[in-house]
């Protein structure tokens, strides 16, 4: 089921998205972009790569905790989870980002 990305603009003055699920909760974070056509190209990068389950990192922090980035054909970071306590919580974390990027409109809130 689609979601949504919401295109902000944070503290600092930089671009960012978010995907958010059909049921609200965030499942992807992106980096600061210096420009509103930057974060564009980031939001149309995740939706072209997002059902792609080679274009995802997952890794374990110190703390134990797992998280995943998504990664553009280049190989630069298009946006990164939240962190899960399971492995099977963060793939099921994955599988909602391919999700919700399949067909997601664009909430510009800049």
């Amino acid at each position: 089921m689609a979601g949504k990305f919401e295109l902000y603009k944070d503290a600092a003055g930089e671009f960012r998205f978010r995907l958010k699920a059909a049921n609200g909760e965030i499942v992807l974070s992106s980096e600061g972009y210096s420009s509103k056509a930057g974060a564009m190209n980031g939001i149309d990068s995740t939706k072209e790569n997002a059902a792609s389950a080679d274009m995802y990192e997952s890794s374990e922090t110190a703390a134990g905790k797992h998280r995943f980035v998504l990664k553009a054909k280049n190989h630069q970071v298009i946006g990164q989870s939240q962190s899960y306590e399971s492995a099977s919580g963060r793939d099921n974390g994955i599988g909602a980002v391919g999700r919700a990027a399949d067909g997601a409109t664009v909430d510009d809130q800049t």
